[in-house]
């Protein structure tokens, strides 16, 4: 395969997919601008480099229960948490994917999506493989549903991303792709060296991660996007296997921290799209986040245990829209449709448009110092 047509042709999800399945690595290390596999950051399949976790209860017998996450698992020697990332060696509990990302890329920071932090920006995201949910929706799905051993994995050192983040000329990093939380250590050293650098640290998450580690993370953290996936625990239980009550908690401490906040809602059809709790959700952000809080109604496609359902109809997304704005919230996206004008940011006050995008792509902005150009109403967000 010609590696120039693979760099400019292939997209991120193909690239994953490549991953996921083992296949071409020759290609996906010039994809992802890292040394090709003939040197010592090549791709390697199988488990490369372990840590020890610092969230975890030890008890009699070798047993142990992870900390980090709501589910609390308790692990017997020789065996793994439902993350799959995380095993119990000798009555001690290990990341199985420090050090090890499977998928690393330059992305533009609308991708993530962030429309209030440092608009038209590159944001350098990875991931290792992993995730603590289950969801049948899921469009990373080769890589958070697979096991460390089942992907081929980087050997890259915290160091290495921020020297790699700089080089490509970005402003943030972000961890991304799957639930962060997995690969917790390798993202708390990471952000702190980033940090150091300059540039931002920015996560998009599920937002099921226990209050201890989520405020030690909250020290590094500039910004985070957290998929409010649905509003009721059936939905969180049935398609997720997670629970809801957690990534409401999640929310408010991010607020709390003064962590820069907004939420993507996949609106899936007959799954979550009833307007009633559409409504009861964007209450619940307005008395409990503030109605500046930026909110993603995002498009669903068929993808991996849902392919029998349609898109989500571009009407019921801006029906969805609609009620936010009636329930109070003052910046309502619509993403997955690139050209729609609910891409745009407007100013609440004056309803001008104050950025302009189109997909990922950022025209016309009219701010200065963080507030609207045309009246001068401050816009809640990390501003260049």
């Amino acid at each position: 395969m010609n590696q120039a047509y693979f760099s400019h042709h292939v997209t991120r999800r193909d690239a994953l997919k490549l991953v996921g399945k083992g296949l071409s690595l020759l290609a996906s290390a010039c994809m992802f601008n890292f040394p090709q596999p003939t040197s010592a950051q090549g791709m390697k399949k199988g488990l490369i480099k372990t840590k020890l976790s610092p969230f975890y209860t030890p008890f009699e017998g070798g047993d142990i229960q992870c900390e980090l996450c709501p589910h609390r698992c308790r692990v017997s020697r020789g065996k793994r948490g439902l993350c799959r990332v995380r095993e119990n060696r000798g009555g001690k509990y290990y990341s199985l994917v420090y050090e090890n990302p499977c998928a690393i890329h330059p992305d533009p920071i609308e991708k993530k999506p962030f429309f209030h932090v440092l608009p038209g920006t590159v944001s350098y995201s990875l991931a290792t493989a992993g995730c603590n949910f289950q969801c049948k929706f899921c469009q990373n799905w080769e890589i958070s549903q697979a096991s460390p051993e089942d992907v081929f994995s980087y050997d890259v050192p915290a160091e290495m991303i921020v020297k790699k983040a700089k080089e490509s000329g970005a402003h943030s990093v972000a961890y991304t792709y799957v639930e962060p939380t997995v690969f917790y250590e390798y993202m708390v050293e990471i952000a702190e060296l980033t940090k150091k650098a300059g540039l931002l640290n920015v996560t998009h998450s599920n937002g099921f991660i226990n209050p201890i580690p989520l405020r030690n993370l909250c020290k590094v953290l500039d910004a985070a996007n957290i998929d409010l996936k649905g509003f009721s625990e059936s939905f969180y239980r049935e398609l997720c296997s997670g629970t809801l009550h957690p990534v409401l908690e999640t929310l408010k401490i991010l607020k709390q921290e003064k962590v820069h906040l907004e939420i993507t809602n996949l609106m899936i059809p007959t799954m979550n799209d009833e307007v009633s709790s559409i409504r009861e959700m964007c209450l619940w952000i307005k008395k409990e986040l503030g109605p500046d809080t930026p909110i993603h109604f995002s498009r669903f496609y068929p993808l991996y245990k849902l392919r029998t359902l349609p898109p989500t109809p571009v009407s019921t997304l801006e029906k969805a829209r609609a009620v936010a704005f009636s329930a109070g919230l003052e910046y309502v996206y619509i993403g997955n449709i690139p050209g729609h004008e609910a891409e745009n940011t407007f100013c609440p006050k004056c309803k001008k448009k104050i950025i302009q995008r189109t997909g990922y792509m950022v025209g016309e902005i009219h701010m200065k110092a963080g507030k609207c150009k045309f009246c001068g109403k401050p816009i809640p967000g990390i501003w260049i």
